[in-house]
């Protein structure tokens, strides 16, 4: 076990970088009201981007702590949906609701730019996602690092 906690640790930490660099992306390039169809689908993808780092993240922790997602067809949602309980002593929640309703949004954003592709990009749509991802940046990092820290304590 401890091997595998070392690795995640190791993981989270790499992954909390892409997604530090994936925020630095969305600040640099700020969505415009009457952006054109390339700018839309250049934030999509760095959104879509977002949400697969940090269930990267979610993957590699239900991984090495839960084992297993029941239903095939919502183990998307219920990753997530697992990420914010508390299974102690199993292991603490790694997100509050804050983040889980923030993340939950870019899951359900990054489903529709998966499979519509033939469908042009709500700039209003996109803004509010864009504006949740944006609340996520000022909570994750503090989460995940106190999640990070329990995992240390583990291993001594």
């Amino acid at each position: 076990m401890q091997e595998k906690v070392l690795v995640l640790i190791s993981s989270i930490r790499q992954d909390l970088e892409t997604i530090a660099e994936i925020f630095e992306a969305l600040a640099c390039h700020p969505l415009e009201v009457d952006a054109d169809d390339d700018r839309l689908i250049v934030v999509g993808y760095r959104l879509h981007n977002l949400y697969n780092a940090f269930e990267n993240v979610f993957e590699g922790i239900a991984a090495v702590f839960e084992n297993s997602i029941d239903e095939a067809g919502r183990w998307h949602v219920q990753l997530l949906e697992r990420m914010r309980l508390d299974t102690m002593p199993l292991r603490p929640a790694v997100i509050d609701d804050a983040a889980y309703d923030a993340l939950d949004e870019l899951r359900r954003f990054r489903h529709l730019f998966r499979h519509a592709y033939g469908t042009r990009l709500d700039p209003p749509r996109l803004q509010l996602v864009v504006r949740k991802a944006m609340a996520l940046e000022g909570v994750y990092r503090a989460q995940v690092e106190r999640f990070v820290g329990y995992l240390e304590g583990l291993v001594g």
